[in-house]
C-alpha cells in the first residue's frame, strides 16, 4: 500500500504530462475560454486589489486580464520569491527571470498590499477537499498559511481539471472558494 504522499507525487507526475501535451494553439483557445469564465468572476466596480500570477507555459495565460484590470484602476499584484514563500509585489515592467524560470517584477517593498480582494491561483489539481495541488515547493502554503486574513476569495484556474477522486492534501494546503478550468481530467490510482 502507497503512502499519501507516494500518491500525491504520482498524481503530480500525471497531472503535469496530461497538462504539458496541451498544444499552444489548444492552450490558447483554452485560455481565451477561461479567461471569459474567469472575468465573470469579478465584480470590476467593487474590487481594488487582485493577486494574479505570470503564467509557465503549462498555465492559464492571464497576462490579457492583467493588461484589462490595470485599465481599469485595478491594483495587479504577483508573487515575488522570497526563501520559501512569496509576498504581492505590484505588477509592473520590465520582468525578469528568476528562480524555477519565473518571471517577476523588479523587487520594491513600496508596494504591499494591506487587502487582496480576489486571488487567481494556478494548480496542478485539487482532490476532494477544494485544497491545491501544486508543484511541491509549498509557496502558495506558506504564503495563504500567513496571509489569509487579509485575503479575500480564493479562486484556482487551470486548462483542465486534474482531479484526485482521493484527498491527496494535508490541512496546511491552499483550499480554494471556486475553480475556473477547463475539461475534468480524473487520476486514478492503483496500489
Amino acid at each position: 500500500m502507497k503512502s499519501k504522499e507516494e500518491y500525491k507525487k504520482i498524481f503530480r507526475r500525471k497531472a503535469i504530462e496530461s497538462l504539458r501535451k496541451i498544444s499552444k494553439a489548444r492552450a490558447k483557445i483554452e485560455d481565451k475560454k477561461l479567461l471569459q469564465e474567469l472575468k465573470k468572476q469579478f465584480d470590476f466596480k467593487s474590487i481594488k486589489r487582485v493577486l494574479l500570477y505570470i503564467p509557465l507555459t503549462m498555465e492559464v495565460d492571464v497576462r490579457p486580464l492583467i493588461t484589462q484590470l490595470r485599465q481599469s484602476g485595478v491594483e495587479v499584484y504577483v508573487p515575488f520569491m522570497e526563501g520559501k514563500s512569496f509576498r504581492p509585489l505590484k505588477y509592473r515592467l520590465p520582468l525578469q527571470k528568476k528562480r524555477f524560470g519565473i518571471y517577476e517584477p523588479k523587487n520594491s517593498r513600496q508596494y504591499r498590499p494591506k487587502k487582496i480582494d480576489i486571488a487567481v491561483v494556478p494548480i496542478i489539481g485539487i482532490d476532494p477537499t477544494m485544497r491545491r495541488i501544486g508543484f511541491g515547493k509549498g509557496f502558495y502554503d506558506r504564503f495563504f498559511e500567513k496571509e489569509k486574513r487579509n485575503i479575500g476569495t480564493i479562486i484556482f484556474i487551470q486548462r483542465h481539471l486534474c482531479y484526485a477522486p482521493i484527498i491527496l492534501t494535508d490541512s496546511h494546503d491552499v483550499r480554494g472558494d471556486r475553480v475556473v478550468a477547463g475539461y475534468r481530467l480524473e487520476c486514478f490510482f492503483k496500489s
